[in-house]
């Protein structure tokens, strides 16, 4: 049987065997509650969530008590900006959300359910290259502004977002600025230098566990934002629930790793992902490729193939090749991509575009065969 290769990294990625070895007696033998303050189980648990948090906030550049975990950047999301929202009510009178035409699904309808508590959501337009256009961005932003969000790297172009730049204009006008940093990580993420707020995380986008992300809250933020998810007031009172400890410590060993072989990994992955490019552009006529080519996540790729129905051919490729049309998290939904008309895109060549991307497993040998998978299924498009 065929190798599968798999070339979605940005939906998701592999589970280190590193994160394993870590969070394998959190499941069998050190299986404490983490709040269970009474007893040495509980204060195993406890010792090892806050590791975890040293070794995360040593990634972006935090205090350990600025980060509280959650079940994903999703998660995050929804409570940075529906916080924010239910705390203005209480102490503010700023009603404007802004965020940028490509966030994630999860960024746009946290902040459409903010219209209904009486916010209003403006979008700051991007550039054909995926940059916010920060001209227009100052432009929309009124004593009224309460927060913007715009994510680090985005997940389908890769683009990465002048983060410092917006960071500096959110401190100069009072504006919250929170930051899906998700995709983000492979780029410099330092949240004192770039003035972030809020700032969300996957631990399964760096190798890490599915169902377990943060929510940076710097403790200099005057106004933070109100839980959403109530109970047992865990968390100093900001996110009620038992908090999973092999996630947690599985999350924090990703953290680790990461920031010990992210230079080095960076410059290997994007390697590989020039050479796919340089490939595929060889053999594909009128290949086109969508988002800035400069200052992007350094495994991926996006691209049109004019008139080819992409997910007719990803469906022709399985099970042997892993990419996507875009984002995982859009899945089932019938409309185009709508990071891909913000930048431009017709209807029809958003649906003729596909994702991929490259990561830590991924070999040269993977990174031909797959164009030759690629070609062959073209063929019968032809």
């Amino acid at each position: 049987m065929q190798e599968r290769i798999f070339l979605d990294y940005n939906s998701t990625t592999p589970l280190d065997p590193r994160v394993f070895k870590a969070m394998t007696p959190y499941m069998t033998e050190l299986y404490g509650n983490p709040h269970s303050s009474e007893h040495s189980f509980g204060w195993e648990a406890e010792k090892a969530s806050h590791e975890s948090k040293t070794h995360i906030a040593e990634l972006i550049n935090s205090l350990e008590d600025e980060i509280i975990f959650t079940s994903g950047a999703t998660e995050s999301n929804n409570a940075a900006i529906i916080g924010t929202a239910l705390k203005a009510l209480e102490k503010s009178k700023k009603r404007t959300i802004i965020i940028s035409e490509i966030e994630h699904k999860c960024v746009l309808g946290s902040a459409r359910f903010t219209e209904k508590l009486g916010f209003r959501v403006l979008k700051a337009p991007v550039f054909k290259s995926g940059l916010v256009d920060v001209e227009k961005l100052k432009s929309l932003i009124t004593e009224d502004t309460l927060l913007i969000s715009t994510m680090a790297t985005n997940n389908e172009i890769g683009t990465n977002q002048p983060i410092v730049t917006i960071g500096r204009l959110c401190r100069e006008r009072g504006v919250v600025f929170h930051v899906d940093a998700a995709q983000g990580l492979y780029s410099e993420i330092d949240v004192v230098d770039m003035g972030i707020d809020l700032l969300s995380l996957s631990g399964h986008k760096i190798y890490g566990p599915k169902g377990v992300g943060i929510l940076f809250i710097g403790q200099d933020l005057p106004l933070k934002p109100l839980p959403i998810i109530h109970g047992g007031g865990q968390q100093n009172g900001f996110r009620s629930g038992t908090m999973p400890t092999p996630l947690i410590v599985g999350f924090g060993e990703a953290a680790k790793i990461f920031t010990e072989s992210k230079e080095q990994e960076r410059v290997k992955i994007q390697k590989l992902r020039d050479h796919l490019s340089s490939l595929l552009e060889r053999h594909i006529p009128n290949l086109q490729m969508n988002g800035a080519l400069e200052n992007r996540h350094p495994g991926n790729i996006n691209i049109t193939i004019p008139n080819i129905e992409t997910k007719q051919l990803i469906l022709k490729m399985q099970p042997t090749l892993a990419i996507s049309t875009g984002s995982a998290c859009t899945s089932g939904i019938p409309e185009p991509s709508h990071v891909l008309k913000a930048i431009g895109l017709s209807t029809k060549d958003a649906e003729s575009s596909l994702r991929i991307c490259v990561g830590r497993y991924t070999t040269l040998n993977q990174i031909e065969d797959a164009v030759q998978i690629i070609l062959s299924s073209l063929k019968d498009f032809n």
